[in-house]
């Protein structure tokens, strides 16, 4: 049995008729005729019957073509949605860290969807942890197809982009003795107590090489993994911290603090598997966000 034989059998099914049916398929009736007597003989029961000039299904040959009906109408739209997704149409998996929901990610899909107004794109966010390993390891075992996140080291799977950065500032609760300057030196945060990102998230690395390069430590009494419950925790007065300038910082009850010596900022990179298949469509957005974005464009 073969997928020619199966359209043959619904097409005649259809016609009830073999000249008729020989002439839409483009064959001979002979070989029409062959092959629906080899599906008969495989399943070894008689599909048609004969009624005048015309063949009908017999009661085994209507169940049988529910089946195929179903079977070829499920095959068109595979067929035809594998070809949308050839011309750039289909699924995107996409998982971003949730500091970059509320502007930054928005824009950039709303852009790429104007941009594509002839193909359908759909796109699954994902944010649900909101940490950078956890993004990494959900494009290295093809749960995402991209992702922006911060870099991670020894990932040689995975090809980090840079697309966009975050100023580091320091915040501090409102009454504390820090609260009263709008930019200090790093080494002024090393007296007071800090809340640190856990050895989980891409910025721990960021945030412990800049206190190494200013010859600086820090007193971690705290580890959290988000930003923003960092942010939360220092407005209720549990510490200061260094944290990427964002949005959320603007409604909270803490002070922001800019520093006056530290040039790094926190990057943000388009992460994806470097051998991984990816769809037209994950390659089209790639491609998309890599010629719309700067590495050195400040975002909040």
């Amino acid at each position: 049995m073969n997928l020619q034989h199966l359209k043959y059998f619904d097409v005649l099914a259809k016609e009830q008729h073999y000249t008729r049916s020989s002439k839409i398929l483009n064959v001979t009736q002979p070989s029409l005729s062959n092959a629906i007597a080899s599906l008969e003989d495989e399943l070894g029961i008689t599909l048609f019957e004969k009624k005048g000039r015309n063949v009908v299904l017999t009661k085994p040959g209507m169940i049988f073509q529910d089946y195929v009906s179903r079977t070829l109408g499920t095959l068109d739209d595979g067929i035809e949605t594998v070809t949308k997704i050839s011309k750039g149409s289909g699924f995107i998996s996409f998982a971003f860290l949730p500091v970059l929901g509320t502007t930054f990610v928005p824009k950039l899909v709303r852009e790429f969807r104007d941009a594509n107004l002839d193909k359908e794109i759909i796109f699954d966010f994902h944010t649900s942890s909101g940490v950078t390993k956890e993004i990494v390891d959900g494009i290295k075992n093809m749960h995402y197809d991209i992702g922006i996140a911060s870099y991670l080291p020894d990932e040689p799977s995975v090809e980090f982009l840079p697309i966009a950065s975050q100023e580091l500032v320091v915040i501090a609760p409102l009454d504390h003795p820090l609260a009263q300057f709008d930019d200090i030196y790093l080494e002024q945060t090393q007296p007071y107590e800090q809340i640190g990102f856990s050895k989980s998230s891409g910025l721990r690395n960021v945030i412990d090489e800049v206190f190494q390069k200013n010859n600086c430590s820090y007193n971690i009494v705290y580890e959290v993994t988000v930003d923003q419950v960092i942010a939360g925790l220092v407005s209720q007065g549990f510490g200061i911290a260094v944290v990427p300038n964002m949005y959320i910082l603007k409604h909270l009850p803490l002070k922001t603090i800019h520093l006056k010596n530290v040039l790094m900022d926190r990057s943000f990179y388009l992460v994806t598997n470097k051998e991984a298949y990816l769809t037209p469509a994950v390659i089209n957005f790639k491609e998309f966000v890599l010629a719309h974005s700067d590495p050195k464009e400040i975002v909040y």
